[in-house]
């Protein structure tokens, strides 16, 4: 079986190699992908560092041309790289295909900004003398991806991380190689120089420490666990890097007696359970008010008895398999957790056996829970959802920001008064009415408040505060 390498200097290396497993088939090796060493690393680091020069004075057109080239190849095999997703990662080819587009999308828009680029004139204060403000590339840029969105996320650091003229060292969650070796061979054929987008696939032991020790990294964008997040944090402090962070959520989705109960019950179940739950946005806490909520938990359970968990490759299904075997774990181990709290499992949480050998779970649906529960508390990151009966909108609103996490909130209601209050005073950086939590548009901001993010948002122009610096120029007329 072809082993696909590392990237480094423009040039493709590495024996070393591990399997990439189907989890919705885990007699499937779907390839042999690169384990790369800390001397990988700092290669590639000083492969970026050296085409650093270089391409942060590139053209604007020539950036436009490559990341144009790259959005163009996603979309045009987007039926094939979203099998290869589906293959790797366990979501449903639709789901995989949508996530792909996407990544297109990401690429098509950072190649416009790539010719949007400007800056400002203003007048000084003193006579004869004009300022110009412009933005440059900050320098080499560590990436750091994680498994659940292995296209998109990817595409939305390299995309503006390249748009803006820095350069890259790239590397992936050990889970998903293949999406993120797909991109980066998609760009390296549209025509980036040597050295400016570096792939280096393996353990986050190994590859990502050794970024995280490296001086010549100018910033840091990960996205990952609270844990992994902290430590990129505190090690940046060191050598004074600039740093981005995405850590995860506890989302609420906010349910008030007069929510369409239709509604409601799609943009929870779609919250909570698709993909798996294996999303930062998704909503595993449901805080339904009294008036609605026997018939809401009645009709969520019936939604959920609807759905089909199977391979992810299979026409009809709804939710694939869990990622691996250590998640699904995770999952079980917080479902325990759940019932020892006092919480009522009132659907699901059981394993399930299908044509395949997989990391197969029925979504789990607690009611009775409690707000200081630790399946209320922590990140579960599965298909796990807990139902919190209160009273009335003030307690809802108050209990959805009872989190140490920010990025996503939600509500359904059919109020004006209630959803106008709700996005203002929603304690998160992305606020949904009537609409599921997870999803949010490629040219639009993305991240969260309190433990969630860190740093400037990602995605749309808004990427363009951590990827660039401002310089200030005067001249005397």
């Amino acid at each position: 079986m072809t082993i696909y390498q590392n990237l480094i200097a423009g040039e493709w290396t590495g024996a070393d190699a591990v399997e990439n497993i189907n989890p919705s088939d885990t007699k499937e090796v779907v390839g042999l992908y690169a384990s790369g060493s800390a001397a990988d690393t700092k290669n590639a680091i000083a492969a970026a560092k050296a085409a650093f020069p270089a391409w942060s004075r590139s053209g604007i057109w020539e950036r436009h041309v490559i990341l144009k080239k790259a959005g163009d190849e996603i979309m045009a095999r987007k039926d094939e790289l979203g099998a290869l997703l589906a293959r790797e990662e366990g979501k449903t080819l639709p789901e995989a295909i949508g996530e792909t587009i996407r990544a297109s999308q990401i690429f098509e828009f950072f190649a416009g900004e790539a010719l949007r680029l400007a800056g400002e004139v203003v007048p000084s204060v003193r006579p004869n003398i004009g300022v110009e403000i412009t933005r440059e590339p900050l320098g080499v840029i560590g990436i750091i991806t994680p498994w659940n969105f292995p296209i998109a996320i990817p595409a939305w650091k390299i995309a503006p991380a390249l748009c803006y003229g820095n350069t890259v060292v790239f590397k992936p969650a050990e889970l998903v190689p293949g999406c993120s070796w797909a991109i980066v061979d998609i760009l390296n054929r549209a025509g980036l120089p040597k050295g400016v987008l570096n792939l280096v696939m393996g353990k986050g032991s190994v590859v990502g420490q050794t970024m995280l020790d490296s001086p010549d990294l100018a910033g840091i964008t990960f996205t990952g666990s609270v844990g992994t997040g902290k430590r990129v944090a505190v090690s940046s402090i060191e050598h004074n890097r600039k740093i981005q962070l995405e850590m995860g959520g506890k989302n609420p989705m906010v349910i008030l007696d007069d929510a369409d109960l239709n509604v409601a019950v799609e943009a929870a179940a779609n919250s909570a359970f698709f993909s798996t739950g294996q999303r930062c946005t998704a909503s595993s806490r449901l805080i339904v008010t009294e008036g609605i909520h026997d018939r809401f938990v009645a009709a969520m359970t019936e939604k959920l008895k609807s759905l089909n968990v199977d391979h992810a490759l299979k026409t009809g299904t709804h939710i694939g398999p869990v990622v691996d075997e250590r998640q699904l774990k995770t999952d079980i181990d917080y479902i325990e957790i759940g019932r020892q709290e006092g919480a009522k499992l009132a659907f699901g949480g059981e394993l399930i056996s299908r044509d395949t050998p997989g990391f197969y779970l029925q979504p789990a649906l607690f009611t009775e829970a409690t707000n200081q529960m630790r399946i209320s508390r922590e990140e579960i990151f599965g298909p796990v959802a807990s139902v919190i009966r209160v009273k009335d909108y003030d307690e809802a609103l108050a209990v959805a920001n009872d989190t140490p996490f920010g990025l996503s909130s939600g509500i359904a209601t059919t109020s004006l008064k209630h959803a106008t209050h709700f996005k203002r005073n929603a304690e998160a950086g992305m606020v949904m009415v009537n609409l599921p939590t997870a999803g949010v548009d490629f040219h639009v901001p993305f991240g969260g408040r309190k433990g969630s993010s860190y740093g400037s948002r990602e995605q749309g122009k808004y990427a363009a505060e951590f990827f660039t610096v401002v310089k200030t120029a005067y001249t005397l007329a």
